[in-house]
């Protein structure tokens, strides 16, 4: 399906989940590499075109491939509990023969890595998140994956809400507004909904905005502050809602380092 122009599916994601991608330039370099772009055997004659990029987003290690290895990068989509990475599957691999977008950032990535300039690896990270990016939107537009979160952003509706509830965690969603948002009616908007995401919009939008505030505590807000920007009315119910759903109160998710210095 597409996607009505103008609504960007993955800028509030990735604005709070930073993606994060350092490549070995030599061997060896990268402890757990996670991403890997591979050549085709080739015939021994010039260099060998790309052949796919391989993608685990929560596992790495070696890899088995009928070519060669020229990229191996450690990437990382935002921690322990970053949507992306827990929406994506195991193993996304792209033959990159049919993904021409994908494949030529991946071959400036290639060349940038094999010819040793001043800044090479900075470029080559930024570079390596491009990629990132863009196997994001090769996962949303091929559907990738049959539920979750990248299948709901893939529906030319479901996305609207979805991207509205990233966008204003704090709003009292109803779920008539998010069916108007989507342009559905009401009953069609939470079985769609819950048929393409696997949950209902409400249990959603309760889980993203858990999901923000871990990360808004990790980073120092108080308690208060970080209740009202997601949408609680009382700190008092956001402790309990969090306690629920991580088995401890939000103030042990917090820093050591913020801790002392509170």
């Amino acid at each position: 399906m597409t996607i009505s122009h103008g609504v960007d599916r993955l800028s509030a994601l990735i604005d709070r989940f930073r993606i994060r991608a350092h490549v070995a330039c030599v061997e060896g370099a990268t402890a757990k590499p996670n991403l890997f772009i591979t050549t085709s055997a080739g015939d021994g004659e010039g260099r060998p075109p790309l052949e796919a990029l391989i993608f685990r987003p929560r596992d790495g290690g070696s890899l088995c491939a009928s070519g060669s290895v020229v990229v191996a990068a450690q990437v990382e989509l935002g921690g322990e509990d970053a949507p992306l990475s827990l929406a994506l599957p195991e193993e996304v691999r792209v033959d990159l023969s049919r993904a021409p977008a994908l494949a030529a950032v991946a071959c400036v990535l290639r060349d940038e890595l094999e010819t040793p300039r001043c800044g090479r690896q900075a470029a080559v990270d930024r570079l390596c998140e491009v990629v990132v990016i863009r196997l994001l939107r090769y996962a949303m537009e091929t559907g990738a994956a049959g539920h979750g979160l990248i299948a709901g952003l893939s529906h030319s509706q479901i996305a609207l809400a979805m991207v509205a509830m990233h966008e204003a965690p704090e709003r009292t969603w109803k779920l008539e507004d998010l069916a108007e948002v989507a342009g559905m009616s009401r009953t069609v908007f939470a079985t769609t909904f819950r048929d393409v995401v696997g949950q209902t919009p409400g249990a959603y939008l309760a889980q993203w905005r858990l999901i923000v505030a871990r990360q808004e505590i990790a980073s120092g807000l108080p308690l208060k502050t970080v209740a009202g920007r997601v949408g609680f009315a009382s700190a008092a119910a956001f402790t309990r809602a969090y306690q629920r759903a991580y088995g401890h109160p939000p103030r042990a998710d917090r820093r050591p380092v913020l801790e002392a210095a509170e």
